[in-house]
């Protein structure tokens, strides 16, 4: 018994011993790695736009519109319902890319921007350029919702898509990479206001002479020279050529594509503004 009430006693003073001795951790003070950042951030920013109803008007809505209407009446000479498809479908993947990688980011950006969102953001150990690739990070996510969406309805309507995924996967990343550098460009050097009637007016002018609703061999030999440098013209035109003619990936747009990207992100990361 006194053997059993020694040992109590002995534990208890080792239990109160523990927890009187003074805690010792070793800080270890510094950021997280880039990519997990980079991760957060994206994660955080999708839950943000798929909770936003005039984004996902944009991003979805719209363009799923656009591939029954323009699907049905056709702008080129073309006989048959599964043709018309075949060519609209290409070009209306490359408006919902370019609605969510520019014209969405670019708003959002704008206003985060301009109610102080980005200023407590730049107080953190997230660079700029991070940012910038966890926004593209997001729009990647939309788009896969987005294009998945466009094929059901464009299979339903006939289309008979050719080509090589992988190479579709290539432009869509390289053209995302563009034009959400383009969307930081605009939201990190502009007012709010000015970003947002910018950046619909230029993505309307982009669904005219892009090649996206009316083909670029309707317009002039010298104009469509300037036309098909732009970034639309390089993802419609690549995008058609693999899903319409069955063509392994295009060089050609890809090497302009990955340019526009190489200097949007560039200049985008150099001139960006936190406020």
């Amino acid at each position: 018994m006194t053997a059993t009430a020694s040992a109590d006693d002995t534990g208890a003073m080792n239990a109160a011993a523990r927890r009187s001795a003074p805690l010792s951790f070793t800080p270890k003070p510094g950021a997280a790695p880039a990519a997990r950042m980079i991760l957060a951030q994206a994660a955080h920013e999708v839950r943000l736009m798929l909770r936003n109803p005039e984004q996902l008007l944009l991003t979805i809505v719209i363009p799923a519109l656009m591939m029954v209407l323009f699907s049905g009446e056709s702008l080129v000479a073309t006989s048959g319902p599964g043709k018309r498809v075949d060519f609209y479908a290409p070009g209306l993947f490359g408006a919902a890319v370019l609605s969510t990688a520019f014209t969405g980011l670019a708003i959002a950006t704008g206003f985060e921007r301009r109610y102080g969102v980005l200023k407590r953001m730049g107080a953190t150990p997230l660079p700029r350029w991070g940012l910038i690739v966890a926004k593209a990070l997001c729009v990647l996510c939309v788009e896969v919702i987005q294009i998945a969406l466009l094929s059901a309805i464009a299979l339903a309507m006939g289309w008979k898509p050719h080509g090589d995924p992988l190479a579709v996967a290539v432009l869509v990343v390289l053209a995302t990479g563009t034009f959400a550098g383009l969307a930081m460009l605009m939201a990190g050097t502009l007012r709010a206001e000015a970003t947002l009637g910018l950046a619909n007016f230029v993505f309307l002018l982009l669904l005219a002479g892009g090649g996206v609703i009316i083909p670029l061999s309707k317009f002039p030999s010298g104009v469509r020279h300037v036309l098909d440098a732009l970034p639309i013209s390089a993802l419609t035109n690549g995008l058609r050529d693999v899903l319409q003619h069955g063509a392994t990936l295009p060089w050609a747009n890809v090497g302009i594509l990955a340019a526009w990207a190489v200097a949007a992100i560039a200049v985008a990361a150099r001139t960006f503004k936190w406020e």
